[in-house]
């Protein structure tokens, strides 16, 4: 099977690399060749930038793939211009969306590819619910081969996964925690949410490549194991071999101080999710979640303890953290409680 990753080493999409050589796909990355570290051996580098259209073209004459998966698309524009450059060039296109996508709030607990996609807090989540009925109303009207893939918060050994972290410098919360600072939760920290690791999601993934019977259809990828977020950030405290001081704070506060933080949280993580994945374990029999979050997100901290170099603290992330506290200190004590 020959397919065609767009990106393909990211945190996500490099764990689907490696499987997918490891399980003897032919496979091709079309990026701008600036993370060739990222690159599993036997998989083949084109350099081009998929913005560039005329650039792609040229790159990939004489190409044809049983499969293509744009990791990196996330506006209607950019999802026109891939219908037109593959729409004689694959059997399958593979769009990445995302779990947030889903109703928020959701008016039950238990998510299926069938819930609503409806998301007023976030714009990145529209647009992907708005890129997911370009691709639809392209495969009813004109046939275009596409399966839809929704990730929920997906995580690997470079990365630190938590509701409140710093993204580009993910070690700055095992660094709190080991320097005895307190570490702000959403909520009362009972909220629900699932934690997958990336090959656990690889494998699902790969399972739909080249499979006829997924076009039209969309499959979320996760982990069965459902923690409440005080567990979540007591595993990433037991990794790092502390009991973390956890201070619950409200959404809403979080968010009036932060207003950046509306869609990570009003719009995806404050509310509580549990995944059905009955679906893809119906077109993927053999697929199976077996990293439980204790595990991995231990081999996440060994990993950055073993790369010393990428254990750098966000100075900036830190002090909103001290503030939000403060804050939040202040209203309890103004009001006694």
């Amino acid at each position: 099977m020959k397919v065609l990753f767009i990106g393909g080493t990211g945190l996500i999409s490099t764990a689907v690399s490696q499987l997918a050589v490891d399980r003897g796909i032919e496979l091709y990355l079309l990026n701008r060749g600036q993370r060739e570290a990222f690159v599993p051996e036997g998989a083949r580098v084109i350099k081009a930038d998929i913005g560039d259209t005329a650039a792609v073209q040229q790159a990939l004459k004489g190409h044809r793939f049983d499969a293509v998966v744009n990791w990196i698309v996330f506006t209607e524009e950019q999802i026109q211009r891939d219908i037109e450059l593959f729409r004689d060039k694959t059997d399958q296109y593979v769009f990445i969306s995302s779990a947030s996508a889903y109703q928020k709030p959701p008016t039950h607990y238990m998510i299926t590819e069938s819930t609503p996609l409806a998301n007023p807090y976030w714009q990145y989540s529209r647009n992907k619910i708005a890129c997911e009925q370009q691709l639809l109303e392209a495969y009813r009207e004109s046939g275009f081969p596409v399966t839809i893939v929704r990730p929920s918060l997906t995580y690997g050994n470079t990365m630190i996964p938590a509701a409140l972290n710093s993204w580009s410098k993910p070690w700055s919360i095992v660094e709190r925690m080991r320097a005895g600072k307190p570490i702000v939760v959403h909520g009362d920290g009972t909220s629900l949410w699932t934690m997958t690791h990336n090959t656990d999601f690889a494998k699902g993934f790969i399972g739909l490549l080249g499979n006829p019977q997924t076009l039209g259809h969309a499959f979320h990828i996760t982990s069965d194991e459902v923690l409440t977020w005080d567990q979540i950030y007591r595993a990433i405290g037991s990794a790092a071999g502390v009991e973390p001081e956890l201070v619950h704070i409200a959404s809403d506060d979080i968010v009036s101080l932060y207003p950046d933080e509306e869609g990570g949280l009003l719009g995806d993580k404050a509310v509580s999710v549990v995944f059905d994945n009955t679906k893809i374990k119906r077109f993927v029999p053999d697929f199976t979640a077996v990293i439980p979050f204790v595990q991995g997100v231990k081999r996440s901290v060994e990993w950055f303890e073993a790369h010393p170099e990428r254990c750098i603290i966000d100075e900036a992330w830190n002090e909103q953290m001290d503030r939000l506290i403060a804050v939040h200190s202040g209203k309890k004590a103004v009001h006694g409680s």
